[in-house]
This record gives C-alpha cells, structure tokens and sequence, in this order.
C-alpha cells in the first residue's frame, strides 16, 4: 500500500525519487520520507501529510545533496502517523537506512530480542526492528548481512536498503510485496510500482520473492536468498508514459473514467478473428475448456463484484456452476475443489495480497488458476497457471473505473467461449451477442457524452446521508459496485440490496426523502422491481432508476430516470456503470472531496 523509490547513478538522487513517489501518491499515505548519501553520511528528511510538504521542505530535493538514495510514502500500520514513524528508519549510527512495505509479522518478538540486546527504538514501527537487526549482523558485507536479516523475519516486505560504508550500491529485497528493478544510461532505480520510474526507464526487472538486487550505477545483480547469483530477463514496458498523467483532467478518476471505451476496445479487439473468439494466451485447449464443470471466482472489492456479474453470465450462457468468493474468506474456509473444477483470479494490480494467498492456496491443493490481471509481470500474472491480461493501461486513481470495465469485459469474453466450446448457445445468438459486445465501446461513449443530467443529480444529492442501491439478478451485482464507488470517495454511508430483500429488514431505514437508486436492465425482472421501486416511494424516498432506453414503464415508477443504450442485458453492467462511476464522481466533487486519493483507503492492498 505504501510506496518505495529509489536511485543510484549519475544524476541527483533526491528530485528522482520525490518525483517517483509523486506517481505513487494513488497508493495511500499519511507521511513521507527520504534518505541520501552526502559523500560522508546518510541524511534523512521526513514530514507528515501529503508528498508536498516534503517536497517544500527539501527545495524539490535541491537540499539534499547526493546521487544515491532510498524514499518512502508510508501509510500507518503500525503506530500513528508521525516524523518519528515516517520512513527511512535508521540504525542508532545513522549508517543504514531502510524503507519498508509489507508487515513484519514476529517484529515484537525480534524487538524485544534486540531490546535485551541493549538496542533503543525510537518509533512504534515494524520496520526499525529491520534497520538494527541489520546493524547487528552487519560485518562489512551488506548482502551477507542482508540474507541473514532475511532468514530472521516472518511477514511481507518489499525493501530499499543503503548503507553508508558502501555508498557505491543500493539494494532492493522482495517477499510477497511488489518491488521492481530498472535501469537507464544514467543510473539504476528501485520502485515499488511501474508508474515511479516510466519517465526514466521502459527496461524493468520483476523481483521475484526472496531475491536480494545490488544496484550500482553502472547495473545490477540478482542473488537468491541463499546468496546464489540469478539471471533475470528484463520486461519492456509498453505504457504510454502520458498515460500515467492527467493530460488535462483535473483528477485521475474522471480521466480515467473517459478512457473506458478504448479500455474496453483493447480487451476485446485482439480476442475476436471474424466470428470467433480466440483467447490464445490462456494456453487452453478447448477440449479442456470443455471439461470444466465448476467455476471458483475469487477477488476482492470491485473485482470480486465483476466476479458476481460474472457468475450471472456464466451460469445463464454456458450453464457452468459458479462460486464467487471474497479472496480473505475463500483462503481461510478450507474450500473444497474437486475434478474438473476451474479456479479463477481477479486482480487489477496482480498483487492483492488476499487474492495472491487465494492463488497460492489453490495451487497447494494441486488445482490451476487462471488469472485475470491488468499489470503485465505482476506476481499473480506470474504465478498463475494461465493469464488473461485485460490491458486497461495505467490505472492511478485509488477508485477504480476503466479497470473494472477491463475485467468485466474480459469473463463477457470468456464466457461466451464456454458456451461455443461446450454448444449450449445457438449460432444467430452467438453471433448477435458478438455484435453486442463489439458495439459496447461506442455506447460507452455515448453515455459519457450526456453527463448534464447525471451532474443536476449529483449536485441534488451530494448532502446525502444515506444512499441505497437496489436491484435483481445482473442489477444487484451492478448496485454493489455502483454503492462501493459512491461510498469510497464521497463518504457518503451507502448500501446495495437485492430488491427482493427490502421487506427483511432494509425498509426499515427509508425515510422522507431517502434516495434509492434502482437498476432496472434484465426485461424479465422489470415489473418485480418496479413493485420494490413502488414500496419504498410510499414511504416518502425519492427514486432514481437506470434502465434501458426501451423501458418506458420507468417514467411513471421512478422520480428520475437515467437511461442507456440497448444492448443485450447480460452486457448491462457495461453500460449501466457508468452513470453511477459519474454520479459518485460528481457528488464527491460538490463535497470538496479528493477523489483520486480518499482517506484511508489505497490502490494496491499488498497487506491484510
């Protein structure tokens, strides 16, 4: 969740790593710090709050004077959010520095060792139990030292270390937290996600877990934890680097939310050859694909509501059985897994730290997983048996919009090559649905092109205490999401129901003037919802409903209506979302609120 930036080489260090942790803000962090090599000794600044008072403080790095050096975006784990928990942690010489992701899992054990040892600690952190275990098995060789910290500590971490008796090397140490690696003609650099270092270097290393990189300026080497040199083969990133900016918007979420029909284009423009669907990098057969009789769907947050879209899908096109797990639960409930089951992963980072365990749970049971991930590299992408890259480019702002799209998407694209593998859909169907899918970018883009009505709503309801989402089927797996979006970035308190619920116990909170949002696109459930629509207005709430431009039945139902092109209603969430990404965009910006980085909450969830 925190963010790690480092350099060697060159160049002054300090303004490269400030700048590559302003392209990390999206991760969450309460305090900020650096740590630079001055000739002589390691000097650290750190500062409470966002980047910019860090950057206030060092002239832009100006004041640090250096050309190595580690920096750290922290976000509050263990202990409060302060100068004396803010990242680089030192030993008590001031001679190594270190900056930590992840959490140290035995650290009271490991401190208590080292306070019997005569060591003091300054902070309430995890992290400085690092930085004296280091000072004392430190005997002039840093990688030794290193490995032998290593062995010693339980937990996740990603690592940027320097020491002042070698100021010629940085290093960078990875276990179950992404850390990446790259290199230019004027130095090496340390990074905790792609975006820190795309405007210097398109060349990246994947750190795999328990690997340890020395970095000079002229390159690096790899070393297992047993201290063996590895060969690493470097990654090309193909990103836009104006892809990882603004260009214009005033925030990330709005930009992004506008680059969905190309999102969406890319997911589906390279896996359809005329009228037929090819997924050649799953390296699936279909025979295979064919003898799947189970699905296990497993994700967190956004993704684990494209997974319940998903399983709507799945079971009503390819007839397949379909489980959908909250990634935390499904690793701790011991599932059951039998022949012929197929487990699926979604990540948009690759990293969710749930999602990763889920991963590698199911594959100690000796089933395979397939992964459905935006970042190329990611661990999830390597670990999993088959990958499904959705290729939704960068995603900054902590909400996410074009990468759920992404992921939606990619099972509509899935699903539809089980049902032609296993002949359960008719070929005009097939077909009418390709059409479908194909025409979802452009309908997406008309959407956004009618923003007025959504912005009058928005601006109506941004005092709002409460806000409930109602719907059936596929429009109770769209209301989840549309309640996630509105609720973590306006703050707004809000709820997503099945409507057929409402009678066991929710209608109990509607009240004058309550605001419930109603989705409305699966034709066959219209009048059931309509009938949950009509209950709640007769006690006094206001009722905004989406639904399809055909559904005229909504004008007399609902108070306001929002309505979307037609598209084949398995499709619906496509289009539906994006009036509810607007409408929780435009009520958090009449709130005054950050909508790129909300409180407490972080883009990569790389711990528990």
């Amino acid at each position: 969740m925190c963010g790690i930036v480092g350099y060697i080489g060159t160049e002054q260090a300090a303004p490269i790593i400030l700048d590559g942790l302003s392209k990390l803000e999206y991760r969450g962090y309460d305090s900020a710090g650096i740590a630079v090599f001055d000739g002589e000794k390691i000097i650290t600044q750190k500062a409470v709050g966002r980047l910019k008072i860090l950057e206030n403080l060092t002239c832009g790095g100006e004041r640090l004077k250096g050309f190595s050096g580690i920096g750290h975006t922290r976000w509050a784990t263990h202990g409060a959010p302060s100068e004396k928990n803010a990242h680089p942690h030192r030993n008590k010489t001031g001679t190594i520095a270190v900056v930590h992701n992840g959490i140290i899992e035995n650290y009271s054990i490991l401190k208590k060792k080292m306070q019997n040892k005569g060591y003091e600690f300054i902070s309430d952190t995890d992290t400085e139990v690092l930085a004296h275990l280091l000072d004392y098995y430190y005997q002039g060789n840093p990688l030794e030292t290193i490995i032998k910290v290593l062995h010693r500590v339980e937990g996740s971490y990603a690592l940027g270390i320097m020491f002042a008796d070698h100021p010629e090397a940085i290093y960078a140490v990875r276990k179950d937290s992404p850390m990446i690696v790259g290199k230019n003609d004027k130095g090496c650099f340390i990074a905790s996600d792609v975006p820190a270092i795309l405007k210097y270097s398109r060349t990246v290393y994947y750190v795999d877990n328990q690997e340890v990189v020395e970095l000079k300026k002229e390159g690096m080497c790899f070393y297992s934890i047993d201290e063996e040199k590895l060969v690493k083969e470097p990654v090309t990133v193909e990103w836009d680097v104006n892809a990882a900016e603004k260009a214009g918007y005033e925030y990330f979420m709005l930009k992004e939310i506008y680059e969905q029909p190309a999102t969406v284009n890319n997911t589906i423009l390279p896996r359809i050859k005329g009228n037929e669907i090819v997924i050649n990098e799953l390296g699936i057969s279909d025979d295979e694909l064919c003898k799947v009789e189970k699905i296990h769907i497993v994700a967190c947050g956004s993704a684990y509501h494209v997974g319940m879209t998903g399983k709507y899908i799945i079971e009503g096109l390819a007839q397949i059985p379909v489980d959908v797990d909250v990634a935390s639960e499904f690793r701790y409930r011991d599932p059951i897994l039998q022949k012929g089951d197929m487990v699926i992963v979604i990540s948009q980072s690759g990293e969710t730290a749930d999602t990763l365990a889920a991963l590698r749970e199911t594959q100690k049971k000796g089933f395979k997983v397939l992964g459905i991930v935006n970042v190329v590299g990611s661990s999830i992408a390597r670990e999993a048996n088959s990958v499904m890259y959705t290729w939704a480019g960068p995603e900054i702002a902590v909400a996410t919009t074009k990468a759920y799209s992404a992921q939606l998407t990619a099972l509509y694209i899935l699903a539809l090559k089980f049902a032609r593998v296993k002949v359960i859909m008719k070929q005009n169907q097939y077909e009418s649905m390709l059409t479908c899918l194909q025409h979802l970018p452009d309908q997406i883009e008309l959407l956004l092109g009618q923003k007025e009505k959504i912005q009058y709503l928005a601006n109506r309801y941004a005092g709002s205490k409460d806000i409930f989402f109602i719907g059936r089927g596929i429009d109770y797996a769209i209301s989840l999401e549309g309640s996630l979006k509105l609720k973590e970035i306006s703050y707004i308190h809000s709820e997503a129901y099945p409507a057929g619920e409402l009678k066991h116990g929710t209608i109990s909170l509607i009240e004058e003037g309550s605001l419930i949002i109603a989705l409305a696109t699966q034709p066959k459930l219209y009048q059931k919802t309509i009938s949950n629509m009509t209950e709640v207005r007769s006690r006094g709430a206001k009722v905004m409903a989406i639904t399809f431009e055909s559904n005229k039945l909504m004008e007399k139902a609902a108070d306001y209506v929002i309505y979307i092109p037609e598209t084949d209603p398995y499709f619906a969430n496509s289009l539906a979302i994006i009036p509810l990404q607007l409408l929780a965009y435009y009520i958090a910006i009449g709130k005054g609120c950050d909508v790129d980085k909300p409180r407490n909450l972080a883009k990569s969830v790389t711990v528990e």
